[in-house]
């Protein structure tokens, strides 16, 4: 881990998970992110101003409930830091996450951080170099768990096998 300058640092933790655990009650993974994420604040004595949680929400869309609030608390300059475990929590659209961080962040005077990528917007480093290609790969692989998800369901309905959750009518 790297330390950060702890100056005025007002913190919004920004924790998402996508669909797949998203109506089960808040799921194990989002508080994992919501431990590493306190635990590195710790570590820096940050302060936490608000916790944003998009749980059940896809990264591949930015319209979502949560990361729209810290958008207003950011433009409201509520807080000047957003921190993620890591980037593909901020989001899997390569083009979206890349104007967040390269163009939105920088505008509004926020920091942002991913641990485990160890990227600081604030910082001179390798990681902040190779940010655009994790974007890419984040982006990539969301595309990649979509096409096989949508091949198992067609086979499944080639054979005839029952597609759906909850029937749309009881007999």
């Amino acid at each position: 881990m790297f330390k950060t300058i702890t100056q005025n640092y007002r913190v919004g933790m920004y924790i998402r998970l996508s669909r797949e655990d998203g109506d089960k009650g808040e799921s194990e993974s989002v508080g994992n992110q919501r431990k590493i994420i306190e635990r590195y604040m710790r570590e820096n004595n940050l302060k936490l101003i608000d916790e944003y949680v998009d749980d059940g929400v896809s990264g591949t869309t930015f319209d979502r409930p949560e990361f729209n609030r810290l958008i207003t608390d950011i433009e409201s300059h509520k807080i000047n830091m957003v921190i993620t475990k890591d980037l593909s929590r901020l989001g899997r659209d390569y083009i979206k996450t890349g104007f967040y961080i390269e163009n939105y962040f920088p505008e509004q005077e926020v920091r942002y951080i991913s641990i485990l990528d160890g990227i600081d917007t604030y910082s001179e480093n390798v990681n902040n170099d190779i940010t655009p290609f994790k974007a890419i790969l984040n982006d990539m692989y969301a595309k990649d768990i979509s096409k096989k998800i949508r091949s198992v369901f067609k086979e499944k309905q080639k054979q005839g096998e029952y597609l759906c959750s909850i029937p749309a009518y009881r007999i």
